[in-house]
């Protein structure tokens, strides 16, 4: 007779296996979103957004103004977005929540000001004013370009990007995470392999290549070299 063999309870921690996609399916959609978002936002903010007629003495001048000359708020947000999406992999717990919101209200301000910027005239106004010498010239034949708009679509990506980066961000990797690991296991296990470590071959400081293996698992290379050191004054004493 041949014992039923008894199943193995999964860790109290490991994650499902649809939960896992999941998470890795919110990082690749939050990189893609915000890398995306920026792009547009930064690309529509330097096309025209309106054009117009300014009367001038000689007769008519047609004026322009692209996003950034309505409005740098889109632009400069962009700008932060970016960098937001990029810090949330280099903090952790509460740093990454607080960078997280950081994104996503970027997002969510490039949308209020590129809807706002869509409709504005000041800045045709302020051109005519320019050429005419006058304090209040008049813009005639005002029309608009649906950049304001593709700009807006920007926002609503690194917006999207923000509230993934809320909602997932905690489960997903840190940039120091493999050294951060190393540096724990040695923490806990220093009593058990204390004597390994003594006992193998130290580094030698003159070979780079034995260095850069070293530092690549985690180790200080002069460490081990101290610690011979110590043993042979305490075997000399």
């Amino acid at each position: 007779m041949t014992a039923a063999a008894v199943p193995q309870p999964r860790a109290e921690h490991e994650p499902s296996a649809p939960a896992a996609r999941g998470r890795r399916s919110s990082l690749a959609i939050a990189l893609l979103a915000g890398a995306l978002g920026a792009a547009l936002v930064l690309l529509a903010t330097s096309r025209k957004w309106a054009e117009g007629t300014a009367s001038v003495a000689q007769g008519s001048l047609p004026q322009s103004a692209n996003g950034d000359d309505i409005t740098g708020l889109p632009g400069a947000l962009a700008v932060v977005g970016l960098a937001a999406l990029v810090a949330v992999f280099a903090v952790r717990r509460l740093g990454r929540a607080v960078v997280a919101a950081l994104l996503a209200l970027s997002g969510a301000g490039i949308v209020i000001s590129s809807a706002l910027g869509a409709s504005d005239k000041a800045a045709l106004e302020e051109k005519a004013s320019k050429v005419s010498g006058l304090t209040h010239s008049p813009i005639h034949d005002v029309a608009y370009t649906p950049w304001p708009w593709v700009a807006a679509a920007g926002g609503v990506l690194l917006l999207l990007a923000g509230v993934l980066a809320l909602g997932y961000g905690r489960h997903w990797p840190a940039m120091s995470g493999r050294y951060e690991r190393a540096g724990t296991a040695g923490t806990v296990g220093t009593a058990g392999r204390g004597r390994t470590r003594r006992g193998a071959a130290a580094s030698d400081p003159d070979r780079p290549e034995e260095l850069w293996q070293a530092l690549d698992r985690g180790e200080d290379p002069t460490e081990a070299p101290a610690a011979s050191a110590r043993e042979e004054a305490e075997r000399g004493a």
